[in-house]
């Protein structure tokens, strides 16, 4: 894992501009990888690549990057991890293409296939994550790529003359010629979602990578030139593919499963250096312990973050987890005040607007595992492969139901529900709990219900989805000047065929874009800012191809979601230690937001303040804040939205 960036000058420039604005680029970048650094330049043919590192696999000089290929014609700078790189030396081995190998890099085994099999095939090959730059000196290309998921970041775009990429943003940011300027369509966006979208960035000129794609820019490129990135797999084609290639046999699908994923975890317990696992308790990351449990010789390092609130606590359950399996477990208790004590850090951590405040409790379990391990495995993706969200258990038959009513008693009945403020609706749920079926048991039932209200407004499938995943229902009337667009997960989504399964296209738009753009450069913000490499096994390429052929009811049963997870699950911890309410790696932000952290929500939101930024409405904002603070409403998401758009506005755009 490292953090890289560089930049490409058609046509050429001098060494020493090329240099040390790269160098100055992959500063900004030390914290992803604090071990090393390396800078390569071709001034004659405008290329400058750095690289930082953080050593996972081959400690030694031979890991060292920028690399270049034996052959001499391809150098790379490279992020992420290859888990199947040894297979594919054994395959190069085989056909008589293999190197006189330096070291055991996987960086060094992505050369020798690109070289062998050329780019594409060499990309399809690839089990892994990874985001990186490659120089092919014979054609004079510049191709950036990036893994099937976007598990590692890649941003690009024109500075001045220069087309210039890297890890994060801040590394862009060094370029001298760094002029942005704000793209409200995305703040838009982020209204809605609370990130923002691929390919969209917070500036104009400045792009995302999609997922599963690369782009070459070629060395006649001009400034403003974008060529279309170009898609080497595609999750919606086998999602499509696998509607008529479904599993039959639950026994079969069981057995299936725990092998891919004990063979994902195997793959990715392969590292150089100590390595752990992140435990909630919860059906995911339970999974992946378990598994890795199984296939080690000494204790698991395992590790959870606990709050005093109960309602959002769930390292008692980790524990408990952790005592069945055996494992080395960590766990560590955070008040509020250590909590918020991060939020200071969180617009330098995220470059630009983002505001999913699980960011929080992730950076700090981030922090606590880093004290004992460089690598962490973690359950995230399960929800999106085997229908883990409520939404995925109960959206589709809601919806169906709610097609046989008239849509102004919809719209009447989810109004109703709306108004109704959270606390008596928590009160009333609350005291019901100890006769309801645990299926029926929510936790936080109260903003349930104001969310019942708006699905029963919606208007069809579609229309309910999106409602589900919008924090702001009408983002223009937010930002001041603001327009929506549709972005890549979009656009792959309407290609779509209308015969996919139900479920099959909720969980395909949640990987595509809520995974990808929220997810997972959540984690890989919150734990490269401390130097911790994050693996995904539920999003090894043979588990999700398996997942596409799941079916429905192998999924979501009995009005519980991840069916078939939770039956591998069984087979190495009990189902009363497992089966409980979601939670969701969440804070009391609700709370927070009208006590510890009302004055200083006061002043990013004040009218005076808002109206000289201009980038939301003073008189709508200031609307939601008094209703939240007077507890007519559960405002907090939507807040939260709007406080770090602010103070990402004060860390950026003031030094821009």
């Amino acid at each position: 894992m490292c953090g890289i960036a560089g930049l490409f000058s058609p046509g050429g420039a001098d060494d020493g501009r090329l240099s040390g604005t790269v160098e100055r680029m992959t500063t900004a970048l030390v914290h992803r990888g604090p071990d090393a650094s390396g800078t390569w330049t071709d001034a004659r043919h405008g290329v400058s690549f750095g690289q930082r590192r953080l050593a996972i696999l081959d400690l030694s000089e031979a890991g060292a990057q920028p690399m270049h290929s034996a052959c001499g014609r391809y150098t790379i700078t490279f992020n992420g991890e290859i888990y199947n790189h040894l297979a594919i030396r054994v395959e190069l081995e085989a056909c008589g293409a293999a190197p006189n190998w330096r070291g055991h890099s996987d960086t060094e085994t992505l050369l020798a296939a690109v070289r062998q099999w050329g780019l594409e095939q060499a990309l399809q090959r690839l089990i892994g994550m990874f985001a990186f730059a490659l120089w092919d000196a014979e054609t004079r290309r510049l191709v950036l790529a990036r893994d099937r998921f976007g598990e590692k970041p890649l941003f690009y775009g024109w500075s001045g003359a220069d087309l210039v990429f890297g890890s994060e943003l801040k590394a862009l940011a060094a370029h001298p010629s760094w002029s942005p300027s704000l793209d409200r369509a995305a703040l838009t966006a982020f209204m809605r979602y609370s990130y923002i979208p691929a390919p969209a960035t917070i500036w104009r000129g400045v792009r995302k990578l999609p997922p599963a794609s690369f782009v070459t820019i070629p060395a006649d490129a001009v400034p403003g030139m974008w060529p279309e990135p170009r898609p080497y797999w595609s999750l919606r084609d086998r999602v499509t593919a696998a509607q008529g290639d479904r599993i039959g046999s639950e026994r079969e699908a069981i057995d299936r499963l725990e092998l891919l994923l004990a063979t994902a975890v195997k793959r990715q317990c392969l590292s150089d250096v100590p390595l752990g696992a992140f435990l909630s308790g919860g059906v995911d990351s339970s999974t992946i312990v378990a598994l890795m449990q199984a296939q080690a010789s000494l204790p698991v390092r395992t590790f959870s973050i606990g709050f005093a609130e109960g309602g959002y606590n769930e390292a008692e359950d980790a524990r408990k987890v952790a005592q069945h399996l055996g494992t080395d477990h960590t766990e560590l208790y955070v008040d509020a005040r250590t909590a918020m004590d991060v939020i200071p850090a969180l617009p330098r951590m995220y470059d630009e607007p983002f505001a999913d405040s699980s960011q929080i409790p992730t950076h700090l379990v981030a922090r606590l595992a880093r004290r004992h391990v460089t690598v962490a495995l973690s359950g995230d993706a399960g929800d999106e492969m085997f229908g883990g969200y409520n939404r995925h258990v109960w959206g589709t038959a809601l919806q169906a139901r709610l097609a046989r009513l008239p849509m102004p008693l919809r719209r009447m009945l989810g109004a109703v529900l709306s108004a109704v403020a959270p606390e008596p609706a928590d009160t009333i749920l609350n005291a019901l709990q100890p006769v309801l079926p645990g299926r029926l048991k929510l936790r936080h039932a109260g903003d349930q219900v104001a969310k019942l209200g708006r699905i029963i407004a919606a208007d069809g499938f579609d229309g309910l989805y999106r409602t589900l995943c919008s924090i702001d229902q009408d983002p223009i009337a937010t930002v001041v000047s603001g327009e929506e667009r549709v972005a890549w997960a979009g656009t792959e989504m309407r290609q779509l065929s209308a015969a996919v399964d139900p479920l099959d296209r909720m969980t395909l738009a949640d990987s595509l874009s809520y995974l990808s753009d929220d997810i997972l450069q959540k984690v890989d913000r919150a734990a490269m800012a401390v130097a911790l490499e994050t693996r995904v096994p539920f999003l090894d390429k043979d588990v999700v191809e398996f997942s596409a052929r799941v079916p429905a009811g192998m999924k979501v049963r009995d009005g519980r979601g991840k069916w078939l997870v939770r039956q591998v699950l069984y087979r190495h911890v009990p189902a009363e230690m497992i089966d409980r309410p979601k939670t969701g790696f969440s804070i009391p932000l609700d709370a927070w937001l009208r006590g510890p952290l009302k004055s200083w929500a006061s002043d990013l939101l004040s009218p005076e303040r808002l109206r000289r930024q201009g980038l939301f409405d003073p008189v709508r904002v200031t609307r939601m804040f008094d209703e939240h603070v007077s507890r007519r409403h559960n405002h907090s998401y939507w807040l939260w939205n709007v406080l770090m758009a602010q103070a990402w506005h004060d860390e950026w755009v003031r030094a821009a």
